[in-house]
């Protein structure tokens, strides 16, 4: 990939998904563990790692501090978009996707490099 995007995915746990029984919850993390598959697999996404800070974010996240992110370079802004779509295709049953309970936000940039004229 020349010059790709160094892309932060912020992703936060909604209160829809703290509303639900305690029983019904290991579908919608099916669904994410395979929305996160999905991504990895993506042409054009290279993943570079993952962090998960729900130690210390108990509860919903609807921004800073985020619930989880994924760093990955990233061809273009319309690879960006089809990732964070796959929170609107992702089903985590028949009548809802991923989206009812995470949201998702991109923030893009390029990888920090030093110049040699500095």
């Amino acid at each position: 990939m020349a010059d790709p995007l160094r892309v932060l995915f912020c992703m936060g746990i909604n209160q829809n998904f703290f509303d639900l029984p305690k029983a019904q919850i290991g579908t919608v993390w099916t669904a994410f563990a395979g929305m996160l598959r999905d991504m990895e697999d993506m042409d054009g996404v290279t993943v570079l790692g993952n962090m998960d800070d729900d130690a210390h974010v108990v509860g919903p996240s609807d921004g800073w501090p985020w619930t989880c992110y994924v760093l990955a370079d990233v061809r273009d802004q319309e690879t960006v978009k089809a990732a964070c779509n796959l929170f609107r295709t992702t089903m985590v049953d028949e009548e809802h996707a991923l989206w009812r309970y995470a949201k998702i936000e991109a923030r893009m940039g390029r990888a920090l490099t030093i110049r040699d004229d500095v």
